[in-house]
């Protein structure tokens, strides 16, 4: 059953039947109304400040000013839309556009006006819709079968690691993980700050530990960040760790065998990375510039958790 409001007509029915001595169930009758709806009625337009009178005038043109005041009768126009464009044209998502336009008390639509917006412009042939996060859920591994992967003795496990990492209170503690293209050897790996969610990426020729720990000991110098600890998986190219415990005085942890969770800010991280390196792509043409330019994307992008910060004030802010 739809709901209509009541019209002028009603109002003055309402008042002369008040002034009769009818009560609220007794006038809903004789208009064919709920008794609710006029109770609402006579309490919304009454004037309290005066004499408690209902005036079937004045409540006409109280409504009509709420309607004109509500937003459902507000018509976005594309200007309201100019700097939302300009945001997902950095591939921000709408939720993050309304979180940082919030954030700098900058006038703004709610994150499903411009879900709507996005698909109404796919719908007359625009492309905004291809600024969005594409990525396929992942499947969980199956935790019943043996880890057949080298094994390394003297490892530190995650359950060694400081309270303040698992916490995230306190800046220089990372995860790493490597990323797989198709049809080739080439790879990236990916490192993120735990607190702050900053990011770095190399290139790699290969996944193996030569060349995995050349790169990572050169951007973890290069980047002139804290790295105080570092969490990986048990991938055999993480086997040398050594090398860049001594090179960067850090200290590597392991997580558990297919526990990703234990590293879910990598994992999160490296599904964003897929927006730019999508599953099934090769990845010999990546050069290290590249992955750069998809780091600082990634960290000027503000983040949900960080109120709307992005990874790179959070860390330059420390």
């Amino acid at each position: 059953m739809n709901y209509q409001q009541l019209t002028e007509n009603e109002r003055y029915m309402l008042s002369a039947l008040r002034k009769q001595g009818l009560n609220n169930s007794q006038i809903a009758n004789a208009l064919g109304r709920h008794r609710s709806t006029i109770s609402r009625e006579i309490a919304r337009n009454s004037c309290w400040v005066t004499d408690c009178a209902y005036r079937p005038s004045k409540a006409q043109r109280r409504t009509q000013a709420r309607r004109s005041r509500s937003r459902r009768n507000r018509r976005l126009t594309p200007d309201d839309f100019i700097l939302v464009e300009m945001l997902l044209g950095l591939e921000w998502s709408p939720e993050q556009i309304v979180g940082y336009l919030k954030r700098h008390n900058r006038p703004c639509v709610s994150h499903e006006s411009i879900c709507q917006y996005i698909w109404a412009d796919k719908a007359n042939g625009g492309e905004l819709w291809k600024k969005l996060r594409q990525s396929t859920k992942q499947r969980r591994k199956r935790y019943r079968s043996y880890d057949s992967r080298g094994r390394l003795a003297a490892k530190r496990n995650i359950a060694e690691r400081p309270q303040d990492v698992e916490d995230r209170k306190t800046f220089g503690h990372w995860e790493i993980d490597t990323v797989m293209g198709k049809g080739s050897k080439h790879c990236i790996v990916t490192l993120v700050e735990r607190k702050s969610g900053y990011t770095v990426i190399g290139q790699l020729n290969d996944r193996t530990t030569y060349s995995l720990n050349n790169r990572a000991i050169d951007i973890m110098q290069r980047s002139r960040r804290e790295f105080a600890t570092i969490t990986a998986d048990n991938g055999t190219e993480f086997h040398q760790y050594p090398t860049i415990e001594e090179a960067t005085k850090t200290t590597f942890y392991f997580a558990n065998p297919h526990h990703s969770w234990e590293r879910g800010t990598n994992e999160n991280t490296n599904g964003l990375i897929r927006q730019y390196l999508p599953k099934g792509t090769s990845m010999a043409s990546i050069t290290q510039a590249d992955c750069e330019s998809i780091a600082k994307r990634l960290n000027n992008r503000p983040r949900k958790r960080l109120g709307y910060k992005t990874p790179e004030e959070v860390f330059n802010e420390h």
